[in-house]
């Protein structure tokens, strides 16, 4: 688990290099992202810790503006929303009876999902960067 834990950290590192550069992240071209860590979390509980791929999440997903989808090695997610401005993109849908968030900063990369149904909650972080 440590390995898993030193790779998460350098993807998130070579990143957040790319992405502090000054890049703002651009929504003309697709994005890909690295999912760090993953929170679980119940009413009146403290959140449950963990690596996404255990939890069920991606390792990776694409983000492909113009087709209005996240790709993951799975399934395919539908973008029903998406606004945007000078500091971030946040999309949104609906997938596994959960809707869901996806807020990326677009001068660090930096992305926060959340997924929320009427008996789970999952938050998940991790960076994002241009596909060229």
């Amino acid at each position: 688990m440590k390995s898993y834990l030193f790779l998460a950290v350098g993807i998130l590192l070579i990143f957040a290099a790319s992405a502090q550069a000054g890049e703002v992240l651009d929504t003309t071209k697709p994005l890909l992202c690295a999912n760090i860590e993953a929170l679980d979390c119940n009413p009146g509980e403290p959140c449950e810790r963990g690596i996404p791929e255990i939890m069920g999440a991606p390792k990776f997903l694409r983000i492909d503006f113009a087709k209005k989808e996240i790709i993951g090695p799975l399934t395919t997610s539908q973008i029903r929303s998406m606004e945007k401005n000078e500091d971030q993109i946040v999309l949104q849908g609906y997938e596994l009876d959960m809707g869901w968030t996806l807020a990326v900063d677009r001068h660090t990369g930096n992305v926060r999902i959340t997924f929320a149904g009427w008996d789970a909650t999952f938050i998940i972080f991790g960076a994002c960067t241009t596909i060229p």
